[in-house]
């Protein structure tokens, strides 16, 4: 199957990697495009990110030494008499 690169620095930027690494044009394309698949796939997918995000946040609280959250702690809050 034909695959034509438009951008003629995109182009250019393959010709020259591929002629750095000695391959075919074909192949030093394939061969970039498995190394980003496999860069882009090793990532944290985002719902982990925060998932880990929110049991570190937990981690760090203590619950225990808070002040409770009544009307008192509000009205000090708001300046509120």
């Amino acid at each position: 199957m034909a695959f034509h690169i438009k951008n003629p620095d995109t182009d250019a930027l393959a010709r020259k990697v591929a002629k750095a690494k000695g391959v075919g044009l074909t192949e030093a394309v394939h061969e970039a495009l498995e190394r980003e698949l496999a860069h882009e796939l090793a990532k944290p997918r985002k719902a982990d990110l925060a998932v880990q995000f929110c049991r570190n946040l937990r981690a760090l609280g203590n619950p225990g030494k808070g002040q409770p959250a009544d009307k008192a702690f509000f009205d000090d809050l708001s300046g509120t008499p």
